[in-house]
């Protein structure tokens, strides 16, 4: 099979795996009804109150307590609604219901008001269809003009009594008149998407829930995300100080890890009568269904953010652009954005891998074979961007692809392959292995040389994996949109564009090469060995993300020393040339015995091999955590201080956060944004199961991301940084995004 049919094989599975996969309905989704047809209303109003007339379809109905009217109109108030008499009806997960059929009438006491005025109406609502789907908790807007009031309506008519009243009796003293708990705070939870469940509680009258005594945890195996909550009111409590409250009800929202079929997990609330009684703190354990639930939208997933202001994040806005942009205007800007990270340290490794492949095709290595062989690297290098992307995005529950291919094992693994690669292009193999493997080296060694076109393009696959591209936020736009939409095509073109960018300078150096390199003798010799030292320099930097500094500092003196033997030894004729790149092997050897100095010392920054000598930066005071519930204490425990949280994500093997620390968080002007702040930092650098949570809890792929929680608590997610940022800009992100409560909207 060719290598194109190969590649339009594999792309055709993936597709088809998701098609398959993405939407579980146990019904065919188009043989329900819009819920607008499903559910239809009419509204009208007079002075004195509003009425809600609706007609359910055959088949369809309306959950009583799910159901709720409010004004919108400032000024005006909409009191208490008084239900017909429904059917009972058995639910499988919220036990016996009071449900309504087919037309009924929905009446509430309207204040406020006068003829002629138009009042807008919230119009909450929860049905389901008899054939199994169950729609999401739903508000309408809806707009009704007040019309002259009817004369009679000081009594109440007999169509009222036909309907009878539903409304909590309030408390009163005596602890028997108290209602039941779950009748005073009626919880029910459902699926708003499929990563994201809402609860709800209908608070009776004269009852009301503590903002601070509502706890989510996750139960079994399940992972839960935090529980976003609105703004409560203000209330004067006689034991537990001032505290936030609920009335009437309460609507949260958490999310849950991509592609679960349901969650299960326990909801911690307790709540008082305003008559005097306190019920003690109440636990109910829930599961809730997430195979039929719709797609997230945009909206939803923004929903999460409990602080919203002008400011949009990078990716946001370009998770915006995916979805509603012009694909070709898409692709273009994600080309940009690739062409610009191009040019970041995560990239660089790759220019010495295709550059040593190229030259290792010797005498074979022409303008037209450098640019073929270079296009096949690149095309290997997208495929596996665009395809790891997809399936992480899919699969979702913390899988890190980044992590997963900076294990110890893997990276040593690679790094010997790099040396092996530099031993060929050193023309010798002098190492005593076994036979076989020895042979297996060499074939894959002069593969390499022969520049195949496949096996380069394997190379660029792997390079890709190994390399990796730094986490930005772009590639979080991406991964955001295929996950929350499950939009493959336009989220996956976007990655594929993204990562033809990054090829682009890979591609022009590649090329170059073909004219650049001499064709034989002393000089191509000397280039041959040049690259496979810098092979040597790949295999170094791959090793010193796992390695200790002095090794690490050993590793890069043995390149240099290598590079200065070549350059001193490579041109036997005095010329210009041999005395250029003498000059340029005492460099390096100077260099390298700095190194080795440097090592002996404890440096573990080649840039600053001295450590003396270096400039010492000013680092941040982090606390370190581990785990989901620590971060959770340590959030509550800033958020009764009154301050304001950033939370960075660290990893040894993550290029973009090491450049944040040296050169963001070392700066003056972001250690003083940051005066006030409470730092904590997770290291991931183990991608194990507790870091696992921690990506799906926050829903991310991975390091660099930094988040701030503001005074309240509460996560304020548009103000999320991902990747490297500029210490100015940074700086400036974080004064929004740490600023008091009153500046951003609850």
């Amino acid at each position: 099979m060719s290598a194109k049919r190969l590649l339009a094989f594999a792309t055709h599975v993936l597709l088809l795996a998701f098609l398959t996969a993405g939407h579980a309905f146990a019904i065919g989704e188009d043989e329900f009804l819009d819920p607008h047809v499903a559910f239809k209303y009419t509204a009208t109003a007079d002075p004195t109150k509003v009425t809600i007339e609706w007609q359910a379809a055959k088949g369809y109905y309306l959950y009583q307590k799910r159901m709720g009217l409010s004004s919108a109109t400032p000024g005006v108030t909409v009191g208490d609604s008084v239900y017909p008499a429904g059917e009972i009806h058995k639910d499988e997960f919220f036990g016996e219901q009071t449900v309504f059929r087919n037309s009924f009438k929905v009446t509430a006491p309207l204040s406020g008001a006068k003829a002629g005025d138009t009042v807008a109406l919230k119009i909450k609502w929860k049905g389901c269809a008899d054939a199994g789907l169950c729609y999401p908790p739903t508000t309408w807007d809806a707009n009704v003009k007040v019309a002259a009031a009817a004369t009679t309506t000081a009594t109440p008519s007999k169509a009222d009594e036909a309907f009878g009243k539903n409304k909590a009796t309030p408390a009163v003293a005596g602890e028997d008149e108290f209602l039941p708990v779950d009748e005073a705070f009626a919880l029910t939870a459902d699926a708003k998407s499929r990563n994201e469940v809402a609860l709800d509680w209908r608070i009776a009258d004269g009852y009301y829930l503590y903002k601070e005594r509502i706890k989510l945890e996750p139960a079994d195996s399940s992972t839960v995300g935090s529980l976003s909550l609105p703004k409560g009111e203000p209330h004067h409590d006689d034991y537990f100080g001032e505290q936030e409250v609920y009335h009437q009800s309460l609507d949260g929202t958490f999310s849950v890890p991509n592609g679960a079929k349901n969650v299960t997990f326990k909801v911690t609330y307790q709540g008082c009568a305003e008559a005097g009684l306190c019920y003690p703190p109440q636990t109910r354990q829930l599961t809730v269904s997430l195979e039929n639930a719709p797609a997230a939208t945009a909206a939803g997933a923004a929903s999460s953010s409990s602080a919203t202001s002008g400011y949009v994040s990078e990716q946001d806005s370009l998770a915006d652009l995916i979805k509603h942009g012009n694909l070709a205007w898409v692709l273009l800007v994600f080309f940009g954005i690739g062409l610009g990270l191009a040019f970041t340290p995560c990239v660089f490794p790759m220019v010495p891998i295709l550059s040593g492949i190229i030259a290792g095709s010797g005498e074979n290595v022409s303008t037209r074979r450098s640019f073929l062989l270079s296009l096949s690297y690149v095309l290997g290098m997208s495929f596996t961007y665009t395809s790891a992307g997809i399936i992480a995005a899919l699969v979702g529950g913390g899988l890190n692809l980044q992590a997963m291919f900076n294990t110890p094992w893997v990276l040593v693994v690679f790094a010997l392959m790099f040396v092996a690669l530099a031993a060929s292009m050193f023309g010798f193999y002098t190492i005593q292995m076994p036979s076989f493997i020895q042979t297996r080296l060499t074939d894959s060694s002069n593969n390499q040389r022969a520049g195949t076109y496949i096996g380069v393009a394997v190379m660029g696959l792997l390079s890709a994996l190994i390399v990796s591209a730094c986490a930005a936020p772009a590639l979080v736009a991406a991964l955001a949109t295929i996950a929350q939409t499950g939009d493959v095509l336009r989220g996956g073109s976007a990655l594929f564009s993204m990562s033809l960018g990054m090829g682009v300078p890979l591609l022009l150096v590649g090329t170059s090469l073909g004219t650049l390199l001499p064709r034989a003798g002393a000089w191509m010799d000397m280039v041959k060995n040049l690259f496979g030292v810098a092979f040597i320099g790949v295999a170094t930097w791959m090793i010193s993300r796992i390695a200790p500094g002095w090794l690490s500092m050993l590793g890069w003196a043995v390149t240099a020393l290598l590079a200065a033997w070549f350059l001193w030894r490579g041109i036997s004729k005095p010329t210009t040339g041999r005395t250029i790149a003498r000059a340029l092997g005492v460099v390096a050897a100077a260099y390298g015995a700095v190194l080795v100095v440097g090592a002996a010392l404890g440096s573990s920054n080649p840039l600053a091999p001295i450590p003396q000598l270096a400039a010492r930066e000013a680092k941040l005071p982090f606390k370190r955590f581990k785990t989901l519930a620590e971060l959770q204490a340590e959030v509550a425990a800033a958020s009764k201080a009154g301050k304001p949280v950033m939370v960075d994500f660290y990893a040894d093997w993550c290029i973009s956060c090491l450049e944040m620390e040296h050169k963001s968080f070392s700066e003056p002007e972001v250690q003083k944004a940051l005066e006030n702040v409470v730092l904590l930092q997770a290291d991931v650098t183990a991608n194990d199961d507790e870091d696992k949570k921690l990506y799906v809890h926050f829903q991310i792929p991975g390091p660099p991301t930094i988040a701030f929680y503001g005074p309240d608590g509460q996560e304020r997610r548009n103000f999320r940084v991902v990747g490297f940022m500029k210490a100015a800009e940074f700086a400036a992100v974080v004064r929004q995004a740490v600023a008091p409560a009153t500046s951003t909207a609850q």
